[in-house]
């Protein structure tokens, strides 16, 4: 069997990979990789989220590329591999950014802004910047459905959580450690 490849006598990787990601979204390469095995053991990937209250930067590309190997392998080996983005919208990063832009600290809460406005605020601020994020995430060519993400400040994600805390107190898994 004899495959001709493409030849490119004066390289210009930008235009090489401008053109397999053009491949790649006119003849849906992802998805077909999913749902051409239909029925396979499946792999499960949710990706561990980035935030996007903050610009990405060279370790979320390398990171990235190395979950893509992992998942990229196991759909070679024949598995169906769904891949979930997701956004993580917790923590001191995103209320700090947020309190700064408004002007506010966390004393402030409740008081001069109510806590349904500053949740409303934190809520847009961690979300600024998902073009951007969705946007590398197609040019790196990483693999992930990026239409549908777990999004963790959405009550479905938080109650799994509650949930799943509750099995491992019950199973008397959780305790304080030092």
């Amino acid at each position: 069997m004899s495959t001709k490849f493409t030849e490119y006598k004066g390289l210009d990787l930008p235009k090489v990979a401008s053109d397999v990601l053009d491949f790649w979204k006119e003849n849906n390469i992802f998805e077909e990789s999913v749902t051409s095995r239909e029925g396979a053991t499946p792999y499960v990937f949710f990706e561990g989220p980035p935030s996007a209250n903050g610009l990405p930067g060279i370790h979320h590309v390398m990171a990235r590329a190395i979950k893509d190997i992992f998942c990229r392998y196991k759909t070679q080996k024949g598995f169906q591999v769904k891949r979930k983005a997701g956004w993580d919208t917790h923590g001191l990063p995103v209320e700090l950014g947020t309190e700064k832009e408004l002007g506010i600290t966390k004393e402030d809460i409740g008081k001069t802004i109510s806590i349904e406005e500053y949740n409303e605020a934190c809520k847009k601020t961690v979300m600024r910047y998902t073009d951007v994020w969705n946007d590398l995430t197609e040019k790196m060519g990483y693999w992930v459905d990026m239409e549908d993400p777990y999004v963790t400040y959405k009550s479905k994600y938080m109650e799994s959580v509650w949930w799943l805390l509750k099995q491992i107190y019950d199973k008397d898994l959780l305790y304080k450690g030092y």
